[in-house]
């Protein structure tokens, strides 16, 4: 097998198709197989314990590990530049994981304003039913994260490129706030994906996405994963006992001393998959990995098609703003230009003269774009957050997280891009019918 451990190796393109793969030693199969299988034959009794002691590395049963869910962790390490990873069932529960991971009850973190609304009502409430209280800063202005640190404060977590709003932050200068802060920095990259950007590379010490978005690309699998540095020093202070401290569950062993720099993932995978069990199904692992096989194509096609939209509905006179990091009236766009010389992928927000009523127009109109509560996908997709995905969340705090009620999520697919514009147009008019 070629080694792909090395990130800079081999070119991108490549190593989305070969990085953790190998024909298949039983059967020469090209493709990764789908292992469906609960679990996997012991050599004997004293593999079996060397296994369950964390002592040899093997499979055991697929909630924990699986052959095929293996080599996705891999390929995404890889591309992201990481240590190693660790896949879940989804991206809140990758989340999920993390946390668990680094917080205790009591604790705190601080993340942006400018997420996902799901993630906002996870962190902002189901989150303080366990004792972990989030507080939210301003990615545009990185000293706000350092105002709203506190003694007990175990990590910061943002948006490479925020979703819905295509809002990019001084990621270097929030890494130095995180870094000074002996905490570590939470990249979600989902938007933005390995092939347009590495926040590894710019101070990330954790990196976590929806594999459900762009890396599978299809729109036919559910999964997320979180990737490891493995720069992080968990010893530099005692605000991280599940790394640094004896696990009695595992005889006393310590995960950072025992793993030191894959410890994080080892103790994601052994403790918290072990024991709530979101584990990642083989077959959306199997097909995330042929996803992957795509993405520099498809990212590049994304992208185009982004730019020449946002830049289309600008100009529309049904439309008040578009607020895409990759326009130059973006307070975004010198920060892309720092970090994203690719572009800025191809989800962002648009606002409608109309308000509510307007946008709720808009999506019933399209006919070639979706609407439905999905981005990343090859098919363009449009929706109204503050009918959506953000109405959990009071008016304000929708404005707040740039989902206020006139405001349109699009995701621009790889159709022809004058077709995309054709259906928009329609739409468009409508709302003065």
């Amino acid at each position: 097998m070629t080694d792909f451990d090395t990130k800079n190796a081999f070119g991108f393109e490549t190593r989305a198709i070969h990085a953790g793969a190998a024909p298949d030693a039983a059967t020469g199969a090209r493709n990764t197989p789908i292992h469906h299988s609960t679990s996997y034959v012991f050599d004997d009794v004293d593999h079996a314990a060397s296994l369950f002691n964390l002592q040899t590395f093997g499979f055991i049963y697929s909630r924990l590990t699986n052959p095929t869910v293996a080599v996705l962790e891999e390929r995404i390490a890889n591309l992201e530049g990481g240590r190693a990873a660790c896949a879940a069932g989804s991206g809140h529960a990758a989340q999920f994981l993390a946390f668990f991971t680094l917080l205790e009850p009591g604790d705190h973190f601080v993340a942006s304003r400018n997420l996902y609304g799901g993630s906002i009502t996870q962190f902002g409430v189901s989150f303080k039913k366990l004792g972990w209280h989030c507080d939210f800063a301003d990615p545009l202005n990185p000293e706000t994260f350092r105002a709203a640190l506190k003694e007990n404060s175990k990590a910061i977590f943002i948006e490479s490129v925020s979703n819905p709003s295509s809002v990019i932050g001084d990621i270097e200068a929030i890494a130095d706030i995180a870094r000074d802060s002996g905490i570590p920095l939470i990249v979600d990259n989902t938007m933005a994906t390995p092939y347009l950007f590495n926040p590894i590379d710019h101070g990330a010490d954790i990196v976590i996405h929806s594999t459900t978005k762009y890396l599978n690309g299809h729109g036919n699998s559910m999964g997320g994963i979180i990737v490891e540095s493995g720069k992080f020093d968990w010893a530099q202070n005692d605000k991280f006992p599940s790394m640094t401290a004896p696990d009695d569950a595992y005889h006393g062993l310590t995960f950072y001393e025992t793993f030191g720099d894959f410890g994080f993932t080892m103790r994601i995978r052994a403790v918290a998959l072990r024991d709530f069990g979101p584990a990642l199904s083989p077959t959306n692992a199997f097909m995330t990995l042929t996803g992957i096989e795509t993405l520099p194509l498809r990212m590049n096609r994304h992208v185009a098609n982004a730019e020449t939209v946002a830049a289309w509905l600008e100009d529309h006179p049904a439309v008040a703003w578009v607020s895409y990091a990759g326009l130059r009236s973006s307070n975004s766009y010198k920060s892309k230009n720092k970090y994203f010389s690719k572009g800025c992928g191809s989800v962002f927000t648009f606002g409608l003269k109309g308000g509510y009523d307007a946008g709720t127009r808009l999506v019933e109109g399209c006919t070639l774009l979706s609407h439905l509560a999905n981005v990343g996908d090859t098919r363009s997709l449009i929706l109204h957050p503050a009918s959506t995905t953000h109405r959990q969340l009071t008016e304000d705090q929708q404005i707040a997280a740039d989902a206020g009620p006139d405001v349109v999520r699009i995701s621009v697919g790889i159709e022809t891009v004058e077709d995309i514009i054709a259906d928009l147009d329609q739409a468009l008019r409508g709302l003065r019918d």
